[in-house]
């Protein structure tokens, strides 16, 4: 089985994501300037859950480029990731709507953690499905920066139970580390093209 089908789903589905998301973005009422102040949570909140819908769809993308085969596993783990990840709207709601209060923070974090590892099991699943070693093998290795993340959100959602901005930085922490793509898969890729 191919990888196509998945890759154009799980595109699909994360831009119903972001779709959902943007939605959530109404005018102000007023013609001013002033009128977008007490907006700030949810456009804070949305642009956050932007980018790390974006982180994961980068990833997701780079992570399928070098795949040779995908199994039942790989789809259903697929399907695991994207059901956390479908989350997000609800949760960015809640936290922007609670101007960032401490348990909408926490399952902010909960759904951030719940997406890392999905993304893990993916990368695991898909590493036992295919031939031998590959160069997804070579290239996703230990795997450490995705490690940092899964400890970066639970020490984000156990602050956001001390104070909701220790979570929030950890998310936004975890977010920049991202932002540059994983390297790993095209730095093996070019070094196999040179």
């Amino acid at each position: 089985m191919t990888s196509e089908r998945l890759k154009a789903f799980s595109d699909g589905v994360l831009a119903i994501i972001i779709t959902i998301m943007v939605l959530d973005l109404k005018a102000p009422q007023g013609a001013s300037f002033a009128a977008l102040r007490p907006l700030w949570p949810t456009f804070v909140a949305y642009v956050l859950s932007f980018v790390y819908v974006g982180i994961y769809w980068n990833n997701h993308h780079h992570l399928f480029v070098i795949v040779k085969k995908v199994n039942g596993g790989v789809l259903w783990a697929n399907i695991h990731l994207l059901f956390w990840l479908s989350l997000l709207p609800f949760v960015t709601a809640w936290a922007s709507d609670a101007h960032f209060a401490r348990d909408p923070v926490a399952l902010y974090g909960a759904v951030l953690l719940g997406a890392a590892i999905a993304y893990s099991i993916l990368v695991m699943t898909l590493l036992r499905a295919q031939d031998g070693r590959t160069l997804l093998h070579d290239a996703i290795g230990r795997d450490i920066k995705g490690w940092i993340s899964i400890a970066a959100y639970v020490l984000g959602i156990a602050g956001a139970f001390v104070q909701p901005w220790i979570g929030c930085l950890f998310y936004v922490a975890v977010a920049a580390m991202w932002l540059v793509p994983d390297r790993r898969i095209e730095s093996r890729m070019n070094e196999l093209r040179g």
